[in-house]
């Protein structure tokens, strides 16, 4: 597999629930061609953003389905590889590969804070059982373990299939703290919604985004902006879209994102439990947020 996998928008895509609470595979296929269409190149299912952590492993593996089914040879799928054990991690990404996704984004484990002893052996595991590429994620403010740029070039070390990371800590200098390490061995990647200009200042050249999940013609039109010209060639697109993009990076970011694409026309705000649909003045507030941006959209 090429590295030009990751380089380009991918979104971490949301998982659709009907009446009944039940996955809509029917709107996720349309949703992820919709994707496709305004220039995404992937679709990252099962991540957090994807409430995977609420989902069964046969809901898992059929939503893989789905999204294989859908997109073809026109855009890969790389799904989430995470779970409370690392048993079950493997037996995911064994099934995500034979369902015919062409990469995995791997996870620590739920739960529980690993070690890097911990950490290194859970993700040796899955690396082992798999053929497929690999991008690592790093969110320690999600999942409490963190990669550290060493910790990140010994993986790539390791591994030949491992081709990107997604660094989604929080602090920028990360980056460059891998590159110093490894050079361009990794395809920097970046997951944090409001923090894509400077991501690619510092040498991200993939963004697994949130907002995208509504807005997928802004956020490409973002990113080949500050791709191609930097912070003064994306700054305008970039201060409409800010207000939105800070909602990814918030504990209710599921809710929200949910929420903007109900705003849109693409999707609905069922989440599953314990998460609830906002409600009150945190619902009023966000909906003036999303209000704004639909009024004031840009024309790309």
């Amino acid at each position: 597999m090429s590295k030009s996998m990751w380089q380009g928008v991918i979104p971490a895509i949301t998982t659709p629930f009907a009446e009944d609470g039940q996955v809509d595979h029917a709107f996720l296929a349309r949703h992820a061609l919709w994707q496709i269409d305004a220039g995404c190149i992937g679709v990252v299912p099962l991540g957090s953003l994807g409430e995977s952590a609420t989902l069964s492993f046969d809901e898992k593996v059929a939503i893989v389905r789905t999204l294989v089914t859908a997109l073809g040879q026109r855009a890969p799928v790389i799904p989430g590889i995470g779970s409370l054990s690392t048993d079950e991690a493997v037996r995911l990404a064994r099934a995500c590969e034979a369902e015919g996704a062409r990469g995995l984004m791997v996870l620590p484990a739920y739960a529980y804070s690993t070690d890097w002893k911990e950490t290194r052996a859970h993700f040796r595991a899955i690396a082992n059982a798999t053929a497929l590429p690999i991008l690592v994620y790093n969110n320690p403010i999600a999942y409490r373990t963190d990669f550290s740029a060493a910790q990140v070039a010994e993986l790539a070390d390791e591994f030949p299939q491992v081709e990107a990371v997604k660094e989604s800590s929080g602090d920028i200098r990360r980056l460059a703290g891998i590159q110093e390490l490894i050079g361009d061995r990794l395809v920097l990647m970046t997951g944090i919604d409001d923090a894509i200009v400077e991501g690619i200042a510092m040498g991200a050249t993939g963004w697994i985004a949130g907002q995208v999940n509504a807005y997928p013609h802004e956020s490409v039109a973002l990113f080949d902006r500050a791709r191609e010209g930097g912070y003064a060639a994306a700054r305008e697109l970039y201060d409409w879209f800010l207000p939105l993009l800070r909602l990814d990076t918030v504990p209710k970011f599921v809710q929200l994102i949910k929420l903007t694409q109900q705003s849109v026309g693409w999707g609905n705000e069922r989440v599953r439990a314990p998460r609830l649909p906002l409600d009150g003045a945190e619902r009023e507030a966000a909906l003036q947020i999303i209000a704004h941006a639909v009024d004031t959209r840009p024309k790309l």
